[in-house]
């Protein structure tokens, strides 16, 4: 297989997204959506990312998508206007191959560069061994478990809070937004 090239999403991806996204939400606890949103639902998401500045990102590798990411606010207060949440989905078959670390990677960077002082991430599912390792292996700190937040699947599940800081961090004042 080809090494993947991470880029911007573009309209085209959308239908691929649709597909990561739907295993995701149909099959796992990264998601506490119980069915998968359709792609025009996608679209509007991507556009609300990209309308902040924010990347919203595909890893593709021999024509076809194989995961996204992509970093949106964590609140939308104007003291969290610094502070970003990021979300990444592998295909089912493309796990273990880096493309999460790589995809992620580039988020961060990309958010670094927009002036982000912090982002977070919030993990469905204590028992998410992969996504905290991948979190921790790009420096985020546990910052916190929310035991029993959501419900899916039949059972009650956590929410594993995540933290790393962007450039600065808190070193120096935040800049005027």
């Amino acid at each position: 297989m080809t090494p993947p090239i991470i880029r911007a999403s573009t309209e085209a991806d959308l239908a691929a997204i649709a597909v990561i996204y739907g295993h995701h939400v149909r099959h796992g606890l990264a998601s506490f959506e119980f069915e998968p949103p359709p792609v025009a639902e996608l679209g509007r998401r991507r556009g609300e990312v990209r309308g902040l500045g924010l990347p919203h990102l595909v890893a593709e590798a021999d024509g076809r998508v194989l995961g996204f990411a992509y970093a949106g606010l964590y609140r939308a207060r104007p003291g969290y206007a610094h502070t970003v949440e990021d979300s990444v989905y592998v295909a089912a078959d493309a796990v273990g191959r880096g493309i999460g670390r790589a995809l992620l990677s580039a988020v961060i960077d990309t958010c670094i560069a927009a002036g982000r002082r912090q982002m977070v991430a919030v993990i469905g599912d204590s028992a998410n061994v992969a996504s905290i390792a991948l979190h921790r292996g790009l420096g985020f700190q546990h910052a916190g478990t929310l035991p029993s937040v959501g419900w899916k699947h039949g059972r009650w599940v956590d929410s594993v809070l995540m933290q790393r800081a962007l450039g600065d961090g808190d070193g120096t004042p935040a800049p005027s937004r």
